[in-house]
C-alpha cells in the first residue's frame, strides 16, 4: 500500500499573533506605534489618534494572515 505524504503545517508566528487581531470580517487590527512613552511632548489630538486602533491595508493583511494562520 502507498502511504500518503502530508506536507508540514505552517507554524504561527507567536510574536506577531500577540501584536495584532484578525476581526470577524477579516481585517487586521493593531495598536498604533509611538504611544508607549514620552506622551507629554505630543499634543492632545495626536494622543487621541494614537489611542485608537489601526487597520492594515488589504495587501499587507493578506501577507500577515499567512504568518498568523487565519
Amino acid at each position: 500500500m502507498k502511504e500518503s505524504v502530508k506536507m508540514p503545517k505552517q507554524k504561527t508566528h507567536k510574536g506577531l499573533s500577540k501584536r495584532l487581531k484578525v476581526t470577524a470580517t477579516g481585517k487586521v487590527k493593531y495598536k498604533r506605534p509611538g504611544a508607549g512613552h514620552l506622551m507629554s511632548g505630543k499634543n492632545a489630538k495626536r494622543r487621541r489618534r494614537l489611542a485608537s486602533p489601526a487597520f492594515m491595508n488589504t495587501t499587507a493583511a493578506r501577507t500577515t494572515k499567512m504568518f498568523v494562520n487565519k
